[in-house]
């Protein structure tokens, strides 16, 4: 570490201890004091205002200067500041602020995928091919930072850095401008509000934070590589999934904007959140990539506790598209989180490969399970037990699942050993840690159908299904000196039908506004190899499997990039149209994608939004469903939001009482209908982005029990007619109270398919 780095580290720390010891004095804690439109485009002017502000309330400069984190005056204007609950009360009378709200915190949504959806790079017809790899455009990742060090970043092949890029690459802690390149263009990091929130310092002795833009958890290095990583050879995770190693959009540019950490509680703040989304948008980067969100139950829209919602707003304002993860919470209905309108919610899919593993018992009977544990192997024949039998104590059943703590040493040790979860909270990792404390040599775990493996570390250890652990489980019970050998993981490739749904992907209806359907879009992200940071005694390849929608959402920002760069000047709403109206609802073996949650079934637009995404297919969707700024205000306003609230939010003088929008109307690449009174007529309409002179008839699969009308049933473009409106009327004859059923609109031309899905729920009155 240099003699700089060494007084910047020294300086951080007295400061850290200054902010952890401030709160408890003043009883104070951090608020974001939220203004909505900027009032002057010079951010020096707009950050006097904010301090002239917070003196006035706090009677000098000194206070303020020493209560304010920060001042949002790029993408829109507030700050953070400490403040008491009464003096939280007191500013919020002044004029020109919206709300006070106290600062909270969001958690994470945590090779192959890329030519499982036909971008090959050695194709010459592909979309990676026709946007050149997404030369010139730059993906921000607001995460838990980067390990710049991981080939993923390195610049070869990289062009110059794009001109409309205003970034630095901020130093810090085992970080300064050279770890910066061609590839990663910039870096900044966060941390003042989640310092504040946990009232501790930093111990940055340990390793588990680094003070500055470096990743020490993997999880921002991993997205940030999913989007936009650079070419790799012989990439693999200890020997599994080996292959080369690229991001969607392997030429785009890439600038990250820490804001996770792992610290206290961990987690990233509100605060933090909302900065990095301001200086993102000062920075100039083209994409944005949050693989972060909030826990049911969600805040509005226009509620300034939902500080995705906002700074994704200010960002989409600014032709900024922004993709967020749907959540890790299914698969039950209303989990998906991240669900404004002008977010891309990206839901999460198996990919078409598998790591079978075998399990050899005593009578030469071999069952397969998966893993992803390639070490500890002893190779041979060994005794094998069920938990249950050598439980500590045999008046619970906690040894079922293997419980830290439950199991026998004496009778554990050296047995390979069976254990069934009983809930789907418990998982393999902790089962593996209790078998290894007990000194079992390795763990078959049985639990109900799940996506997503992991390494035990420990010992070698199976993931079966309740199904495959009975079986093994009858021969331990039938034989006398029940044995078994377990196998070495393989990588196999297009053996299984996929895509599917991924159990933990979170689902729809939208629990805080059913009209808008959400999830938009499903992307792969079930053991998704990509960069990762070293670990362990010997290090690692420098990559890990990771599976959620943590996963996924960077799939949809590496190919956003890719559509950007040969379609520049299409909005956030035109990209997000192009992804859903042109994906797919059908598996590699042509039967329609299923969904993997308790009882499997064919997936629906709650699931999947319009389908798994088709890169080669949305770069060229025909007609795109546009959304202008003010659409989402006057839908907005539509919903019940009274002027004063849309206003502070969108950054306009919105009039609620005149421009109401009817929010069955907002122009989505879908429609969603949650309570139809016997007939509802909804209006769209579409622009035509294929040949000028273009007519497309209307194909109507109607959901069940539901009546469509589509007027007109023929739309014709010429040089002079591009936009053309439509509507839609639905008619329900039921009598009894139903739930949604599904079905879709479709456009079609010679060339085009444009599909829209809908979603009916029909009522009686």
């Amino acid at each position: 570490m240099d003699t700089k780095l060494n007084l910047f580290v020294v300086l951080t720390l007295v400061s850290i201890q200054f902010l952890s010891t401030f709160p408890k004095a003043a009883i104070s804690n951090v608020h974001i004091v939220y203004m909505g439109e900027k009032e002057n485009e010079d951010p020096t002017v707009t950050k006097m205002f904010h301090s002239k502000m917070l003196s006035d309330l706090l009677g000098s400069k000194e206070a303020a200067k020493s209560s304010m984190l920060y001042s949002y005056k790029h993408g829109f204007s507030g700050f953070a500041a400490r403040l008491t609950d009464s003096q939280a009360k007191e500013i919020e009378a002044f004029p020109g602020v919206v709300q006070v709200i106290p600062n909270q915190v969001h958690k994470f949504h945590t090779t192959r995928s890329w030519d499982f959806m036909g971008l090959n790079d050695h194709s010459t017809t592909n979309l990676l091919t026709k946007s050149n790899m997404g030369e010139g455009i730059i993906i921000g990742v607001i995460d838990s930072g980067v390990w710049p060090e991981s080939e993923s970043f390195n610049d070869r092949g990289m062009n110059l850095i794009p001109s409309h890029w205003k970034g630095i690459c901020q130093e810090g802690q085992l970080f300064n401008s050279s770890n910066c390149n061609k590839k990663l263009i910039g870096a900044r990091w966060f941390v003042k509000g989640i310092l504040d929130q946990n009232q501790t310092p930093i111990n940055i002795s340990n390793g588990k934070d680094i003070l500055s833009a470096r990743d020490s958890s993997g999880h921002g290095t991993h997205t940030a590589s999913i989007a936009a990583g650079n070419f790799v050879v012989n990439a693999n995770y200890e020997g599994l999934a080996a292959g080369l190693a690229r991001g969607g959009a392997p030429r785009a540019h890439l600038a990250v904007y820490k804001v996770c950490w792992s610290f206290g509680h961990g987690g990233c703040t509100d605060a933090d959140l909302l900065k990095a989304f301001d200086k993102a948008i000062q920075d100039g980067v083209d994409i944005l990539s949050v693989s972060i969100g909030l826990s049911i139950p969600l805040f509005s829209y226009a509620d300034q506790r939902n500080s995705i919602a906002i700074g994704s707003f200010h960002a989409t304002a600014k032709g900024i598209t922004v993709a967020c993860s749907a959540g890790n919470d299914g698969p039950t209905a209303m989990t998906v989180e991240n669900t404004a309108p002008w977010i891309i919610t990206v839901a999460a899919t198996t990919i078409d490969r598998a790591f079978p593993t075998a399990i050899t018992l005593g009578n030469n009977h071999t069952l397969w399970g998966q893993s992803v544990d390639t070490r500890m192997h002893n190779h041979g024949f060994t005794g094998i037990t069920f938990s249950d039998r050598i439980a500590l104590n045999d008046s619970d059943d906690s040894a079922l699942g293997c419980k830290r703590g439950s199991l026998n040493a004496t009778l554990a040790a050296g047995q390979i050993i069976l254990c069934f979860s009983q809930s789907s909270t418990q998982n393999i990792f902790s089962a593996a840690i209790s078998v290894a404390e007990a000194g079992g040599v390795g763990l078959i775990f049985a639990q109900y159908r799940s996506d997503g493996l992991e390494s035990c570390h420990y010992i070698p250890c199976i993931k079966v299904d309740y199904e495959v652990g009975t079986q093994i489980l009858s021969y331990i019970r039938k034989a006398r000196y029940p044995i078994a050998k377990l196998g070495i993981p393989k990588t196999i490739i297009g053996k299984w039908v996929s895509p599917k749904v991924a159990d933990f992907s979170g689902r729809g209806p939208s629990s805080i506004s059913p009209i808008v359907l959400k999830p938009d879009i499903a992307a792969p992200g079930v053991d998704i190899i990509a960069a990762y940071i070293p670990f362990g005694a010997k290090k690692s390849s420098g990559f890990a499997l990771l599976s959620g929608t943590s996963m996924s959402c960077p799939h949809i920002a590496g190919i956003t990039a890719l559509i950007k760069s040969v379609h520049k000047n299409w909005s956030p709403a035109a990209i997000r149209s192009a992804l859903v109206t042109t994906a797919s609802q059908k598996g590699t073996d042509r039967s329609n994608i299923a969904e993997e949650g308790s009882t499997p079934k064919v997936a629906d637009p709650f699931d999947i939004g319009g389908g798994v995404v088709n890169p080669n297919r949305a770069i060229d969707p025909g007609l795109i469903y546009d959304i202008e700024t003010n659409d989402y205000v006057n839908f907005l306003c539509g919903t019940g939001f009274s002027s004063k609230s849309v206003s502070g939010l969108t950054q306009t003088k919105a009039n609620c009482t005149k421009n109401r929008l009817n929010e069955l109307n907002l122009n989505l690449p879908s429609i969603t209908i949650p309570y139809l009174k016997r007939k509802v007529t909804v209006s769209r309409k579409v622009t035509n982005v294929g040949p000028v002179e273009s007519i497309y008839k209307a194909v109507v699969e109607a959901p069940q029990g539901i009546k469509m009308k589509v007027e007109p049933q023929i739309l014709r473009f010429n040089k002079t007619t591009q936009i053309v409106p439509f509507k839609v009327t639905f008619f329900t004859t039921g009598k009894v109270y139903g739930d949604y059923r599904f079905g879709s609109l479709i456009w079609r031309d010679p060339k085009h398919t444009v599909t829209i899905p809908i979603s009916i729920r029909a009522i009686f009155v």
